[in-house]
């Protein structure tokens, strides 16, 4: 599994995990995120089950699993949480951030160590070590309890399935054509997003935000001009359509 940096200082740093050849094939690729303060770690969609080891491994290789104090899922799907009973089993002292919308759903998992705490649906905002992290609210894309994380001093939005794109494994981790990058998010866009007004929602709120690099669930990361192009482009589609 393919490990970088994307943003250090001082206080704290982002990394991706991702780009792991050895996963089984009809598994679909998918980014794991982690921000390391001092003391803290936030692990951000840490994964599906089978993904599980590869990703202890790596993440253990960065800090000690008794510094990962915080989980968060955007949302309940399997590829992004499935992995919860096993860390459950991990971790000695860690919460999971989560739309309350969802609890009864992700007990499924396995939590019975991990303590639960339901982000309302106007977000909320956690403190690691002094750092602040923003939970943005994303309802409806594409689920109907859904939000993003927002680092304003790192200038980072981890964005979801917002942004992600179905691609080969090996393929780069930033974005380099954008233009030919959005043949490849087009139909998970328009087939797996619901909600016109809702997507518009979240664009309008996204642009108040100061933002150097959207870092997607699955797909390469936004960089610079091509977050504005995004937002841009993701405001001109509609959405909610079949066969598209």
């Amino acid at each position: 599994m393919k490990t970088e940096t994307l943003y250090e200082n001082g206080d704290h740093k982002w990394m991706v995990f991702g780009r792991d050849n050895d996963k089984p094939d009809l598994i679909i690729d998918t980014n794991q995120y982690m921000v390391v303060s001092e003391n803290n770690a936030l692990l951000m969609d840490p994964g599906g089950i089978e993904l599980f080891s590869a990703m202890l491994s790596a993440v253990i290789k960065e800090v000690p699993a008794q510094k990962i104090t915080h989980l968060f899922a955007s949302h309940q799907d399997p590829d992004i949480i499935s992995s919860l009973g096993l860390w459950d089993l991990a971790l000695t002292n860690a919460t999971l951030h989560s739309p309350w919308l969802w609890e009864g759903f992700l007990r499924h998992f396995g939590m019975q160590n991990i303590e639960f705490d339901g982000i309302p649906d106007t977000g909320a905002r956690l403190q690691l070590d002094g750092v602040t992290l923003e939970f943005i609210p994303a309802h409806y894309l594409h689920s109907s309890g859904n939000f993003n994380v927002y680092d304003p001093k790192a200038k980072i939005l981890m964005s979801g399935d917002i942004g992600a794109a179905l691609e080969p494994d090996n393929s780069p981790m930033f974005v380099d054509d954008f233009e030919e990058h959005v043949q490849k998010m087009k139909m998970f866009h328009q087939r797996w997003m619901p909600s016109n007004k809702a997507k518009n929602d979240w664009v309008r709120r996204v642009r108040r935000l100061d933002i150097d690099m959207m870092c997607p669930q699955h797909g390469r990361i936004f960089k610079g001009d091509d977050v504005g192009k995004f937002l841009d482009w993701f405001e001109s589609i509609e959405v909610g359509l079949t066969n598209k």
